[in-house]
């Protein structure tokens, strides 16, 4: 398998330190980008679906996470005539060493825009729908109301449209949390994203215990929705450190786990210290099921909103038979 390391790694600035330190832009660009390996090519989809899409979102100026993240499952999912749909602008409070969404100061917030996700929707003619939106820090309730403004409108045209949010930990407020699940959710996802050591090289705007908080709270929530989170793997995580992980995710009551391989976006970002082989991810898979989790899905090109409704109908479904 192909691994990759930092050219001159220094100090707490290696992936394999105790708690490393992100490393500066410029030394990430002395790493060249690795030669992916063969289970991960991504074959080109870009048929009448996936222009038809990209045509609608730009035509109702709205953002999708699969454009702006750089999914490599865009050109599937789009053919397939779903996406997800990242509201609250496409900047970025927050600098997280993976991603690829834009970071900058947002530019105010768009009234209208929970209104053009609802007629996409209807255009579109979905029964599922994925709500994810950049982190954004510098709204008073992180932008929980316009989640809950956005799947009051879906609901208004189409009362049996299942909805899953995909949030940011909104600063650890639970108000904020309670405006979100008290919109009628059927699936909350809160991404993890990598183990308790990488965090500050990752994401070090997060924590790994207000995340565990945001799904803990969520679990045991009433009404409740379906729990989803997960992580990628790749970033310089040990085995060990990956079945911590998964425990720690399941002891909040998560439903749903979803691990990933980290790809490079740019020589900007964090470079790939290992490429997992899709049998590493059938035994991540098996162990999270014999931990206990209702649903794992894992493998090389899984993302959070990749085939969302297929990762929860069992339990939707579980849940509707319940009520």
């Amino acid at each position: 398998m192909n691994k990759i390391f930092f050219v001159q790694p220094v100090g707490e600035c290696s992936a394999h330190s105790l708690e490393p330190k992100a490393p500066p832009e410029k030394e990430c660009a002395l790493v060249p980008h690795a030669k992916l390996p063969a289970w991960i090519k991504v074959a080109a989809h870009q048929g009448p679906n996936y222009a038809r899409i990209k045509g609608i979102l730009r035509e109702n100026r709205l953002h999708s996470v699969c454009q702006a993240a750089a999914c490599p499952n865009i050109g599937e999912c789009w053919d397939e005539g779903t996406a997800t749909f990242m509201i609250l602008g496409d900047r970025c409070t927050r600098g997280c060493n993976f991603c690829n969404v834009k970071k900058a100061r947002p530019l105010g917030l768009d009234a209208e825009e929970p209104a053009r996700v609802a007629r996409v929707v209807a255009e579109l003619k979905l029964k599922q729908v994925v709500i994810t939106s950049v982190t954004r820090d510098d709204l008073p309730d992180g932008g929980a109301s316009v989640y809950a403004r956005t799947i009051e409108l879906l609901r208004r045209q189409d009362k049996d449209v299942k909805v899953e949010f995909l949030i940011p930990d909104l600063r650890g407020s639970l108000d904020s949390l309670k405006i979100i699940l008290n919109s009628g959710v059927d699936v909350l996802g809160h991404n993890v994203e990598t183990v308790g050591r990488l965090h500050k090289r990752v994401r070090s705007g997060m924590k790994l215990n207000r995340s565990l908080e945001v799904l803990r709270y969520s679990s045991d929530y009433m009404p409740r929705p379906v729990v989803k989170s997960g992580f990628m793997v790749g970033l310089g995580e040990t085995f060990d450190e990956i079945v911590e992980l998964m425990h720690q995710v399941f002891a909040t009551g998560a439903d749903i786990l979803t691990i990933g391989q980290y790809l490079r976006p740019s020589l900007r970002h964090l470079p790939v210290e290992k490429f997992y082989h899709p049998d590493e991810f059938d035994q991540l898979a098996a162990i999270g099921r014999s931990i206990g989790f209702g649903h794992v899905e894992a493998g090389p090109l899984v993302r959070s909103s990749f085939r969302a409704f297929h990762q929860s109908r069992k339990l939707l479904e579980t849940a509707c038979s319940e009520k």
